[in-house]
């Protein structure tokens, strides 16, 4: 988190920007590597575009269903290849007479025994599971040969012997002279001689399947393949999924990129890099307020990414459940108006990108209505349900947008039913968006932002700071009281933020709890806190109400927005009645101007510098003696202009108009403020009656 607070406040200097080309780079990974095809079509239903020609030549494709049915029916004729192992039954017989004679098995059994077993294995003994697949394999034929032959011939699979069969075939050939108790008896192993040659086997099976054309069909460059209104039927769909397929093929994977990415990258740094130039030329500020330029990158990107990821699982029908809407609301709501809709018109641009053609022109038809829908319906954001009124209004937005694009387009009022499933995407994208109120305060506690909802909130003079000024300082109180209203009609004279400039008006002063006996608005008449105090602990005094305030600002958790307004509200002027009582007692001491300086630093926005304005006209005017109009307007003009020569507007973004403006109205404020009411006549007393009372 320590990191992340250096790189807003700029202790690790990374260029502006480095920021938009990692957005760039950022938005370029997650992006869609698969060929994009520009059509969607549905069988038995009209094209829905212009005429399209083949750009160049290709094959059609059979489909997958029919490819397989073929492949399946070549195999009909396959028959797999198995070997006769003769050795085998050599080896049978020879074990067999041994053991026998061991035994002193009579001879008359082992000649039989020995015979049969050569009769046997000259049919050949298969093993019951290779019997069983070929049975399952609706064969009742074998390729076979001897293992020291080349050539195979075909063998009827009932010629051949399970080892069952051939033990039963022993057994019941045996003449009568044998004993069969004794014949059961004997030892003889029965081991398989006909053994699967697999790799033959399969050999022929694939080179049987490889027969089959993948092709059905040749489609050359020029050749029409469809045109307007065209119903797609069976073959024209397969003509046109083997279209896509070498599109695919031609634009490049995630594993074989082509000219693809290139595009996509000189589209998306041309969206990005606009986005940076207008900040440059219409948003300096923000531009150089590395705060804000983070914020709305991280807004750009969020989007696109999710885009990216729903496009490469083919979720293209759920699109309408992001809710694209809520970066225009933050950045409305911590920006401004003109930079929100920007910014949402270019997040929506990258993220057409990753679309088919046939859903790029209703996303960008409705994206843009809801974006200005946020703008307008937000425009003046002063309570947090509003944002629950513009979820509505965006609801609203989405639902006559969309119909009215499928009626226009499509012509179809039945189209709207079927398409059901998109109103259920816009109210569950309503409740999405109605989160905005939460992620308004979670960006604010982030980005140290502060919206004109908490502006209000803390302009309250029921909070218990401002209560407790009012309290230990109520002469401060009226005073900020005072200059809030003064700052207010300025702000909205010249187009700056009245709202914040009044909300800083009212905190600008709290340092003065501290020691406010010592502030002139709240002493009692006669008393002098200051008597026994040298003009320079005096000056002190008065001057550490800037970092008091600061201190209580900050301990209360206060914006810094707000505690700006407390640090420059006097920018780095003196303490002029303590410095001026100084130099005129000791006129030959070289005075050091510091130990009379406030710390600043000097108003740096539109809003402090009304602030420092308005601060000293309405004090410097509770101690005019005459209250005419003309003096009123001198009072105001020589302070100002003063501050101005000082050089206390210098850093501040404000105009000479803008200042004579803010003059006429301090002007107008405090005349209005400071006029003397009309004197009440006394009432005479009737001879002989009595005294009648008004009321």
């Amino acid at each position: 988190m320590a990191q992340i607070n250096k790189i807003f406040n700029g202790s690790i200097k990374i260029p502006t920007p480095v920021f938009f080309i990692a957005t760039i780079l950022v938005i370029m990974y997650f992006l869609p590597r698969e060929g994009k095809y520009k059509y969607t079509y549905t069988e038995n239903r009209p094209w829905q575009y212009g005429l399209l020609t083949a750009p160049f030549n290709f094959y059609i494709h059979k489909s997958a269903e029919q490819i397989q049915q073929e492949k399946d029916s070549v195999l009909r004729s396959y028959q797999p290849y198995y070997e006769n192992k003769l050795s085998v039954a050599k080896d049978v017989v020879s074990q067999f007479e041994q053991n026998a004679r061991v035994k002193n098995i009579p001879a008359e059994y082992i000649s039989y025994v020995s015979r049969k077993l050569s009769e046997i294995y000259k049919g050949g003994i298969i093993s019951v599971e290779d019997y069983d697949k070929v049975q399952n394999l609706n064969k009742k034929q074998l390729q076979l040969r001897n293992e020291s032959e080349i050539i195979f011939s075909t063998r009827h699979l009932a010629s051949f012997y399970t080892p069952r069969q051939a033990y039963d075939k022993i057994l019941g050939d045996a003449p009568k002279s044998l004993d069969p108790d004794i014949l059961k008896a004997l030892d003889f192993k029965l081991d398989v001689s006909i053994l699967f040659d697999e790799k033959k086997s399969n050999d022929l099976k694939k080179q049987m399947q490889d027969q089959v054309a993948l092709y059905q069909g040749e489609i050359q460059s020029g050749e029409k393949i469809i045109d307007r209104g065209e119903i797609v039927d069976a073959r024209t769909k397969n003509i046109l999924d083997s279209y896509n397929s070498e599109v695919v093929n031609k634009v490049g994977t995630k594993s074989k990129p082509g000219w693809l990415i290139f595009g996509e990258l000189v589209m998306i740094t041309l969206f990005i890099m606009s986005l940076m130039v207008y900040l440059k030329f219409y948003r300096l500020h923000e531009y150089n307020n590395r705060k804000n330029v983070i914020f709305m990158l991280i807004m750009v990107v969020i989007f696109p990414v999710i885009t990216g990821l729903m496009a490469d699982t083919k979720m293209f029908s759920l699109m309408y459940l992001v809710p694209f809407a809520i970066p225009t609301i933050l950045i409305r709501t911590f920006i401004d108006s003109r930079t929100a809709m920007t910014t949402h018109m270019l997040t929506v641009m990258i993220c057409v990108l990753m679309l088919p053609l046939a859903q790029m022109a209703q996303f960008i038809v409705i994206q843009i209505l809801v974006g200005y829908m946020c703008i307008f319906s937000l425009r003046n954001l002063s309570e947090r349900s509003q944002l629950i009124y513009c979820s509505l209004l965006i609801l609203l937005t989405y639902i006559v947008t969309y119909t009215g694009w499928i009626l226009c387009t499509e012509g179809d009022i039945s189209l709207i039913k079927e398409n059901g499933r998109m109103y259920i995407y816009f109210c569950i994208n309503f409740v999405f968006v109605s989160f905005a109120y939460l992620l308004v305060y979670v960006c604010e506690r982030v980005f140290g932002f502060m919206s004109e909802v908490s502006m209000i909130e803390l302009s309250n003079t029921n909070r218990p700071l401002l209560q407790q000024l009012s309290e230990v300082a109520p002469g401060t109180f009226q005073h900020s009281m005072q200059v809030s209203t003064l700052v207010v009609s300025a702000a909205h004279r010249i187009g700056a933020n009245a709202t914040l400039v009044r909300t800083g008006a009212l905190y600008h002063d709290i340092g003065k709890m501290v020691n406010p006996i010592f502030f002139t608005e709240n002493q009692s008449e006669g008393m002098n806190p200051h008597a026994g105090l040298t003009e320079k602990e005096s000056a002190r005094i008065i001057i550490d109400h800037v970092a008091e305030g600061v201190k209580i600002a900050k301990k209360n958790k206060l914006p810094q927005q707000i505690i700006d307004f407390i640090e420059t509200h006097h920018g780095a002027g003196k303490a002029k009645y303590f410095y001026n009582s100084y130099v005129n007692s000791h006129p030959d001491e070289e005075v050091d101007k510091a130990d009379f300086t406030y710390p600043g630093p000097n108003p740096f926005t539109r809003e402090t510098a009304i602030l420092m304005m308005a601060d000293t006209v309405e004090a410097a005017s509770r101690s005019l003696k005459d209250n005419s109009k003309e003096a009123i307007i001198e009072l105001v003009n020589r302070l100002i202009d003063t501050q101005v020569s000082d050089g206390l507007m210098k850093n501040a973004p404000i105009t000479f108009k803008d200042i004579e403006d803010v003059k006429e109205v301090f002007s107008e404020k405090l005349i209005s403020m400071r006029h003397l009411r009309v004197a009440y006549p006394e009432l005479k007393r009737k001879e002989g009656g009595e005294e009648e009372v008004s009321i």
